[in-house]
């Protein structure tokens, strides 16, 4: 079952106001070790967190993982000044704090949970970073066109950095699911960053785990963000996936931002 919930999220200084909604389906799994959240924060109007996490270590380790990035995040979040504090700063925290619990849970628990991350957070003054780990996604779209994603830490991605493979070749290839770095591993995990200074009306930013960007192309990702809600954008996006992996799909979570002018209906 598709669980989808739209967030009604507060304008920016800047003029504009965000429009959010967050989508999480299991796929053809038994279980759901995904996990995705936006939150607004609670003292600082205009100033949004979004998070994706995929679990991985078996049923319950890769879930326990994946709420444990979320639970950090929440708290992490709640605590976080924005008009002191860097955004840099506090992703980074975020991957360093979600990344000790999660290696605590493996030695306490005699599991071994995992989990990647793809977290966003967009000020008041309309910048937007983030940071990603593992094979979750982070795009920015403008206008229908591609402004910037993140670059997996997996095995086929260093192939096609090496040029050894294209980036359809990559998906399609039986080791395409070998990360090289994830939360919870031994070593401490890579770290992806990236900084919009100011964002613009019809930018859109969506973080996702690898059960939708396996099955869908980024001009479709944003040709239907940019014609529709990012509700009903994100609804097709899951059911598209579902119906491309052919009963063998893997869990899916979703979390959109669309930057809109204030006088824009919903």
């Amino acid at each position: 079952m598709l669980a989808h919930r739209q967030h009604p999220l507060p304008s920016m200084n800047t003029g504009y106001r965000l429009v959010g909604t967050t989508g999480i389906h299991k796929g053809d799994r038994h279980y759901q070790q995904d996990q995705v959240v936006l939150l607004t924060h609670p003292h600082t109007h205009g100033c949004v967190l979004g998070v994706v996490a995929d679990g991985m270590g078996g049923r319950s380790g890769g879930r326990k993982a994946a709420d444990q990035v979320i639970l950090t995040a929440r708290q992490l979040f709640e605590r976080y000044a924005p008009a002191q504090d860097r955004p840099a700063d506090f992703l980074r925290k975020l991957v360093e704090e979600a990344h000790l619990v999660i290696r605590l849970i493996a030695i306490s628990s005699e599991e071994e949970p995992h989990s990647t991350l793809a977290a966003f957070l967009i000020s008041p003054r309309g910048e937007c970073h983030w940071v990603h780990v593992g094979d979750s996604r982070i795009y920015h779209f403008r206008h229908r066109l591609l402004a910037f994603r993140t670059i997996d830490h997996s095995y086929v991605q260093v192939l096609v950095d090496r040029g050894e493979l294209s980036e359809a070749e990559a998906e399609a290839h039986p080791q395409s699911n070998i990360l090289l770095g994830c939360l919870g591993s031994e070593a401490n995990p890579p770290v992806g960053t990236h900084a919009i200074t100011q964002l613009q009306p019809g930018d859109v930013i969506m973080a996702c785990s690898d059960g939708i960007w396996h099955y869908l192309r980024p001009h479709e990702m944003a040709t239907s963000l940019d014609t529709s809600p990012p509700r009903e954008a994100v609804h097709w996006m899951i059911e598209t996936a579902r119906h491309r992996a052919h009963g063998a799909g893997d869990n899916l979570s979703v979390a959109v931002i669309k930057v809109e002018p204030l006088h824009a209906g919903i």
